[in-house]
This record gives C-alpha cells, structure tokens and sequence, in this order.
C-alpha cells in the first residue's frame, strides 16, 4: 500500500497501527455537535469494538474514518484520522475503499433487486482480472456457505441474516485490510449473531482482516474483540483491553446488565468521573 512518506510508513508499521482518530469533533448542520473529542486507534490484525447505546456517536465516528459524513451534511471540524500514518480527511470514500478501508453500512443496505451474487460483484467493481474475483468470489461462500445456497435469490427476498452475510461479503470482495462493520447484530436472532461474529473472527484469523465494529451489544462485541472503546454522549468515557472490560464492575452494570449492589447514576461511576476530569 502506498505511503505518504517514509518516516510515516515506518512509524505506522513500527507501532502496529492501522488507523488513529485523534481528538475529533463532529458537527452536523455547522450547529449540532455530536463527536467530542474523539480519540482511537486500530492494531494492524486486531478487533476492536466501539460500544454504547444508541445515540452515542458509534455510527457517527465510523462515518468520520470513511468520509461518509458529507452526505448527511456533518464534517470533522477539529482532529485528525490518519490511516498508515497519512491523513485521510480528503480522500473521498472511493479512494478509501482502493486504500484497503471498507465500511458494511447498519442496515445492510443490499441492492434489492439484484441477485445475492450479483449484489457480491458489485464490491470487486474496483478490481480488474476476472480470475482472483472468481477467487475471492468461492473464499466469500466458504466462509458463507448460506450464501452459496442462495446466490441466484433477490437478496431483497432473503432473511436478515443473510442479507447481513451479503453485505459483509460484498465488502470483502474488495480486498479490504481493515472493515468499519456498523451494528452487525441488528434485528438478528441471539443463534445468527453468535454466526455472524464467529466468521468475523475466523476472517480476522484466517484473512488477516483487521475490524473497528459499532456495536450496541456490549456482551457480544467483548467475547470477540481484542480491544474496547465505549462512547457515552460523543466521548470516550472508557477503553482498554476487552477482558478487562468484561471484568470491569461499572462496564458489568451499565453494560453487561450485572451489578452486585443496585443501579447507581453513571456519573457516580469512578472511572467515567476520572475519564471526565481527563478529557476536561
């Protein structure tokens, strides 16, 4: 992958990172300020789950890494991503998908009246050389073999499931390095989600793929991450390894849905006041 200078390309394969958000603010309609003060970082080969509830600013700060937000008319107005060491504020999405960054949308967003494998393709539309496509093409219904089943279907006429499985595997037809995946669990079944995060992680493993994952399902996204972050009102309030999130008491009430002593106000949580008094 090109760099933009050597010193950076060292620096990012020295550390290990793919992608670092530093210190971002995001604002909608020059008025609505929904990021603030944003900051993290994606290990080359690691998961890493951006958790909280709705409203947070997971989608938002997914948007932000693939300049998506124009769109919605939100900009970055203070901070920087940088990809490799580059900064890529003025990439447009096209170019980040070439870079390697690929973004599976919440939602899904399938072409509805094309064909599950016609709905595949589409995600190599940036690749020329029919046989490595046919290739990545079998190594998507490996990893999907449901798709296989149903790659002559509308993908309109599927089951939410698979059409989650399609638009992960479209993604993956564009050789990505690293996947911003946006609320893979949405309106599945418990049994389909636990599928959907293990062929994450076997592509992570396996591929090499690197994942940042949007996730309100704190219990799920920490079982398969390496790393946290979780968002509260546009701002970190908490990181660190998932183990030790999972083991972190305030992350087990607030998030996880266990508490030994009964709910308290977040803002009484110790670690969420020393975060406050950090970022202030």
């Amino acid at each position: 992958m090109a760099q933009s200078d050597g010193s950076a390309g060292e620096r990012a394969g020295a550390d290990g990172l793919l992608l670092e958000v530093n210190n971002i603010e995001v604002i909608y309609n020059h008025v609505i300020l929904v990021l603030k003060g944003v900051s993290l970082s994606v290990r080359e080969g690691g998961i890493t789950a951006l958790l909280g509830g709705n409203g947070a600013g997971k989608t938002t700060t997914l948007k932000a890494v693939s300049n998506l937000l124009h769109s919605e008319r939100g900009e970055v107005t203070k901070g920087s991503i940088l990809y490799r060491g580059e900064r890529v504020a003025d990439l447009n999405p096209a170019a980040l998908v070439r870079k390697g960054v690929i973004q599976v949308m919440e939602g899904r967003h399938c072409f509805e009246h094309l064909t599950v494998e016609e709905n595949l393709l589409t995600g190599a539309y940036t690749r020329s050389g029919s046989k490595a496509v046919h290739d990545d093409l079998e190594m998507v219904y490996a990893y999907f073999p449901r798709l296989k089943d149903r790659r002559r279907s509308q993908a309109g006429y599927t089951s939410g499931g698979e059409q989650q499985m399609c638009a992960i595997g479209r993604a993956l037809m564009s050789r990505p390095e690293t996947v911003l995946l946006d609320e893979p669990s949405m309106g599945l079944a418990p049994q389909l989600v636990e599928e959907i995060f293990d062929i994450v992680k076997d592509l992570n493993e396996q591929e090499g793929v690197s994942f940042l994952l949007a996730e309100q399902n704190t219990n799920v996204a920490l079982k398969y991450a390496h790393h946290g972050y979780i968002l509260e009102s546009g701002r970190v309030v908490m990181d660190g390894p998932a183990e030790g999130l999972r083991e972190n008491p305030d992350v087990k009430e607030f998030y996880l849905g266990m508490s030994e002593e009964g709910r308290k106000s977040y803002r009484d949580v110790r670690s969420y006041r020393r975060r406050k008094r950090w970022l202030s």
